[in-house]
């Protein structure tokens, strides 16, 4: 396999909202496109995971990449793995590649860090570099209801450059499974992010 350059990296983080699927699906689909994919995932997550999938990862960085290079069939070439506190990861420096970043699930505890520019672990680092740098960002929440501080944050974000593109999966496609509405909502994640994919139909081909 023949796998891109640096600068094609996609910067994943996974947060401790309900949506895990969401994201291990992101991560593959990144990965069969042959894009580089560096992975945070916070400790609420690592709950999660477990918890809606029955996957119960490493708690160390180093351990958690090794499984997870089995998991997706996969090295660490394409799929590299970073600590709460590793500032040294490319994502904590704008001097760094250019990459997009998606929080896939985002939840609204990190959504309120990353508006106000907490930058208390390498997630919130990495989105505040987005930001300064002008860099893609998506944030991925699932919640409901919002509050008026879910949405405030999140026109407050939106008004930095950010792209919120709530986990609400439509059914105009006709979708017969779980894993066909979990395809909705990462194909829309690949658009944005310039990704090819088959996922699902584009809306009109299924007329042509």
């Amino acid at each position: 396999m023949t796998h891109n350059a640096p600068q094609e990296a996609v910067t994943v983080a996974l947060t401790g909202a309900s949506g895990a699927q969401y994201a291990m699906r992101l991560v593959e689909c990144l990965l069969e496109a042959d894009r580089t994919v560096y992975l945070l995932v916070s400790k609420a997550a690592h709950v999660v995971i477990a918890t809606e999938m029955g996957l119960k990862l490493p708690g160390q960085a180093a351990a958690m990449e090794e499984f997870l290079w089995e998991y997706f069939g996969t090295d660490g070439e394409q799929l590299r793995v970073f600590g709460k506190e590793d500032w040294f990861a490319p994502p904590a420096s704008g001097s760094s590649s250019p990459s997009s970043m998606v929080i896939c699930p985002c939840s609204t505890g990190t959504l309120s860090a990353i508006a106000c520019g907490a930058s208390d672990n390498l997630i919130e680092r990495a989105a505040d570099v987005a930001l300064k740098e002008r860099r893609q960002l998506i944030l991925v929440p699932r919640e409901a209801p919002y509050s008026e501080v879910h949405l405030e944050n999140m026109l407050k974000l939106t008004r930095m450059g950010a792209l919120v593109l709530p986990a609400s999966p439509g059914f105009y496609h006709q979708p017969q499974t779980i894993d066909d509405l979990i395809d909705f909502v990462v194909a829309r994640i690949l658009d944005h992010l310039g990704v090819t994919h088959t996922l699902i139909a584009r809306w009109g081909e299924s007329r042509v």
